[in-house]
């Protein structure tokens, strides 16, 4: 049948028939829009109803996914280990750099770091001036003394420990000879004392004996200074042996501290008598 048109007869669209029904859900061949020209080849090449690429499909021609790497983060534990390593490195060289900068100052500069010394060479120097011998009892105003007049005879300075007092005017002249001399108070507990001998016994010019009447429980002398601590375990007590045993001499490092005088008692002796036990007082 054909129709009637200004512009001529128009013919109806013929539609060739393929004998299959459209699959479901797709539209039929004569639904779908014209493709543009040009587009009919896909990713094999072919058209129409070929194995073309589709988005969203599977198959090979689908695009490999890359994996998410999923990051686990630092390994802080061998961090922290080289850190540590590092700081306590540098602590032990700086130490060591310091003790050797302390042992190469002068002993007078390394007396005067101690906290709490007392400095009698600069704050009397009268009273600590040497070679002065006198006989018999003296008086001091510093006590224990750390310097001053003293007797000839010295006491025995060789790490000797003594359980009893001894006299001031021998003390002094070990002192001049070098000598450091630790005293305490009578009542000091046993095993500070102990503690005490234990830095003096055996080591020559240092001496240890108890003394009377002091205002703190222990008194460190050298010539022309002294530091007074309460205990034994008191770091400043090695820092004064090290730092004046020797050094605080004012007659050199030679000056003898054997052939002293080795008895107790706060009389002193002359020197033919000096080893005799003391008399007691009539």
């Amino acid at each position: 049948m054909s129709i009637s048109t200004p512009g001529g007869p128009e013919r109806r669209p013929t539609v060739v028939s393929t004998g299959k029904k459209p699959a479901a859900g797709r539209p039929a061949a004569a639904d779908k829009p014209a493709a543009k020209a040009g587009a009919g080849k896909t990713g094999t090449g072919k058209t129409g109803g070929g194995k073309g690429t589709r988005p969203g499909a599977g198959g090979k021609g689908r695009k490999p996914v890359t994996p998410v790497k999923v990051s686990q983060g630092r390994s802080w534990g061998p961090i922290a280990l080289f850190v540590a390593v590092g700081v306590l490195a540098v602590g032990i060289i700086g130490i060591g750099a310091w003790a050797v900068y302390q042992g190469a100052q002068p002993w007078q500069k390394r007396a005067d770091a101690i906290n709490g010394m007392v400095d009698y060479r600069k704050k009397d120097k009268d009273l600590v001036k040497g070679g002065n011998h006198q006989p018999g009892t003296l008086k001091y105003d510093v006590l224990p003394p750390v310097g001053g007049p003293h007797n000839q005879a010295w006491q025995n300075c060789m790490g000797d420990v003594y359980d009893a007092p001894i006299a001031n005017e021998h003390a002094v002249h070990s002192l001049e000879h070098g000598t450091v001399w630790i005293t305490y108070r009578p009542d000091l507990p046993a095993d500070q004392v102990e503690k005490l001998k234990s830095k003096v016994q055996g080591k020559e010019k240092l001496m240890l004996s108890p003394y009377e009447g002091l205002d703190k429980p222990i008194s460190l002398q050298a010539w022309g200074f002294q530091l007074k601590v309460d205990n034994a375990d008191d770091g400043r007590i090695d820092d004064f042996i090290k730092t004046l045993r020797v050094n605080a001499s004012i007659e050199g490092p030679n000056a003898l501290c054997d052939q002293g005088v080795t008895a107790t008692g706060t009389t002193p002796r002359d020197n033919l008598q000096q080893n005799a036990p003391e008399q007691p007082t009539q």
